[in-house]
């Protein structure tokens, strides 16, 4: 399995009134750690883009463990945890500094395309991006 590894870089404007990292900046950073894991292996979402296709998400699961403060070190961890021909699962871990988990959970995205009448539809990602597809089957959690 491949794990890919992101520094997520905190600022003021991160935080809330309490202190802490805000609860939806985390999200922003799931879109960060996955657009690494691609770019790791060789792919890239904008490619996908002109070719006509999206991959918007479809579910998200976060469970908040520990509070983040600014200053604080961040790293986010990014996997395929499922790779079905229509849904990609894609695990995470916010880490701090210290290895702690901060954050956990996963985001599931399917491809789609515009119709005629601009409308997206579901394709399968295995058919639209076989090599693609190929390569997530090789790196996937077993």
């Amino acid at each position: 399995m491949y794990i890919a590894v992101k520094e997520i870089e905190l600022s003021y404007a991160d935080t809330d009134m309490m202190g802490v990292i805000y609860h939806a900046n985390y999200i922003k950073w799931l879109e960060l750690g996955r657009e690494k894991l691609i770019k790791d292996v060789g792919f890239d979402y904008l490619d996908m883009e002109k070719a006509g296709y999206y991959a918007p998400v479809y579910n998200l699961n976060i469970t908040y463990r520990k509070s983040l403060k600014l200053g604080d070190k961040v790293f986010v961890k990014t996997w395929v945890e499922k790779n079905q021909g229509l849904k990609t699962e894609y695990g995470f871990q916010i880490v701090n500094g210290d290895g702690e988990v901060c954050a956990e959970g996963s985001t599931t995205h399917i491809v789609v395309r515009k119709d005629e009448k601009g409308e997206f539809k579901p394709v399968q990602f295995k058919k639209a991006f076989p090599d693609w597809f190929q390569k997530y089957e090789e790196i996937k959690k077993k």
